[in-house]
């Protein structure tokens, strides 16, 4: 029969891999940013959300705050850098003011990190009291980062275009939560199965997003493809063509 920590484990490994793939997600995204040499509509609010994250879990996973949390922390470890990357992309196709926001914005969260980290490790006595603090505060970042792409999906709505939000991005955020609640329930722990159940719901809810304004975003990318290969006088042209039908 195997074990509860034997299945808390391999389920635990199944997490880091659903992750590390959410994590790598936005890959083709920054390659798109790249190549056009700027960020256009592409929000930075879920990798700066994303960034304080993992810095906060992985201060959670360590011996000193959380023991017997390896799997925590490597996979943490590995968003934190990457989240770097994307950040510092961002910081260099961005526009000036744009810039400046993303900039203070992660200071702001590097120092909270730091702060973080002195207090629990020099006022807290006891990993249970360490657990308690970083864990709470841990929830908050998990939903934020899971939330995060509430501003994107409003776009969604509003523009009726999945255009900027990723689907894989959306689906394995999905995957990854789903993975991390049936890995807190195994060895009950309620820090990591409150956010991660919270997750797996809004990536339901983005993935239905993504299946209803699917086909009214290949429209519109159809009908501004369309527009492009016509030229900027396709406008006058139909009016010259509707003018002449009009008087024989």
């Amino acid at each position: 029969m195997v074990s509860a920590e034997f299945a808390r484990t391999a389920v635990g490994i199944i997490g880091n891999i659903t992750a590390l793939i959410l994590f790598l997600s936005p890959v083709p995204t920054f390659v798109k940013i790249v190549k056009k040499g700027e960020v256009e509509q592409f929000s930075p609010i879920p990798y700066l959300a994303t960034f304080v994250n993992c810095g906060i879990w992985v201060l959670y996973g360590l011996p000193l705050v959380h023991p017997h949390s390896l799997l925590v922390i490597t996979i943490n470890g590995s968003g934190f850098v990457i989240e770097t990357i994307y950040l510092l992309l961002f910081l260099i196709y961005s526009d000036r003011k744009q810039r400046v926001k993303v900039l203070l914005i992660a200071l702001a969260e590097i120092l909270f990190l730091v702060v973080l980290t002195a207090l629990v490790l020099t006022v807290a006595h006891t990993t249970k009291v360490r657990s308690s603090i970083v864990g709470s505060i841990a929830i908050v970042g998990n939903i934020m980062m899971y939330a995060s792409p509430l501003s994107v999906m409003k776009l969604v709505i509003t523009t009726k275009s999945v255009e900027y939000m990723p689907f894989f991005l959306s689906l394995f955020s999905l995957l990854n939560g789903i993975s991390w609640t049936i890995y807190a329930l195994i060895r009950f722990d309620p820090y990591i199965v409150i956010p991660n159940g919270l997750g797996s719901l809004l990536g339901i809810t983005q993935l239905i997003l993504y299946a209803t304004f699917y086909k009214s975003t290949k429209r519109q990318l159809a009908e501004r493809k369309a527009s492009v290969e016509m030229g900027p006088n396709a406008g006058s042209i139909k009016k010259i063509n509707v003018a002449h039908n009009e008087h024989p």
